[in-house]
């Protein structure tokens, strides 16, 4: 998205810095120069800057700051030293460099801040996703992923649709080929919980192995089937609550199974989650007998 109403390079102080810098940077990428008028470094850098910003053709705009005119603002974002410049994208710091960048690498920073041409495809998938659609979502996915090969959370998503699809292996395999550096990692971590509690789902009729636990409460086994029909249901505490139940009984059964399926929950749903809290207290109550 670019926005033609602004000039691509902006005076800014404390005065304007809401509305110019954070407001804006809501809207496109704004770089900050942070400058002053002895800086030799900054003579070489600002013009490199202006040019670029001229050449992203309103996609994204140069703010440039006196430092020595405003001490409140540089004191406020940390400069230390300068030139520095700093990103701005949704109202917060995202990136930044102090010193002079070659042409390229500087052109290279900006390019990086703007959105994907992907993002209009992902935002539909996550919605088709929201609505329980898998398939419109697995489809808009592949759409993003024509646009921006390389668009994490267009992978991410897809992953997601092929895991509500049941088709496991195919997410394991996109999950386990991301390239790096992995920018996402708390997301990426819960769609690995999420395959392993998928896993573990029960075929055939979930209800059967509830009624084995009502004839046998020492079935463990029915009680980890029924705990990961449970988890389909995302009726986590049941989930848990038969898990744990797998380990007060039997610690050693299939390997310590009722322990790990714990663990796939925990990291599924999160250390701040008030179940997670509450059953990883149970567990190690249980595990310190």
């Amino acid at each position: 998205m670019s926005d033609a109403s602004m000039p691509d390079v902006i005076e800014v102080n404390l005065t304007n810095f809401q509305r110019d810098v954070i407001d804006v940077s809501r809207r496109v990428p704004v770089l900050v120069d942070f400058w002053a008028p002895w800086c030799q470094p900054c003579r070489a850098l600002t013009p490199k800057l202006e040019a670029l910003a001229a050449s992203f053709a309103g996609r994204m705009r140069l703010a440039k700051i006196n430092s020595d005119d405003n001490p409140e603002l540089a004191r406020r974002f940390g400069v230390r030293g300068i030139p520095n410049v700093k990103a701005f994208v949704g109202g917060v710091v995202v990136d930044e460099f102090t010193g002079v960048l070659p042409e390229r690498e500087l052109h290279d920073f900006m390019e990086a801040l703007l959105p994907s041409p992907a993002q209009p495809a992902c935002d539909e998938m996550q919605a088709a996703l929201a609505r329980g659609d898998a398939e419109a979502a697995l489809a808009m996915g592949d759409v993003a992923l024509a646009l921006d090969a390389g668009f994490e959370p267009a992978r991410l998503g897809r992953v997601e649709a092929l895991i509500a699809l049941g088709r496991l292996d195919e997410a394991q395999d996109a999950l386990d080929k991301l390239p790096e550096p992995r920018h996402d990692a708390a997301r990426i971590g819960t769609l690995y919980a999420r395959l392993a509690v998928a896993r573990r789902q029960p075929a055939g009729n979930a209800q059967d192995y509830e009624a084995r636990i009502a004839r046998n409460p020492g079935d463990l086994a029915a009680r980890l089937a029924w705990s990961a029909a449970l988890a389909a249901r995302q009726d986590w505490e049941g989930a848990m609550a038969q898990a744990l139940e797998v380990v007060r009984q039997d610690r050693a059964f299939e390997d310590d199974a009722g322990r790990r399926a714990l663990l796939d929950l925990f990291a599924l749903l999160g250390s701040d989650h008030e179940l997670v809290r509450r059953f990883r207290r149970e567990l190690a109550a249980l595990l310190n007998r």
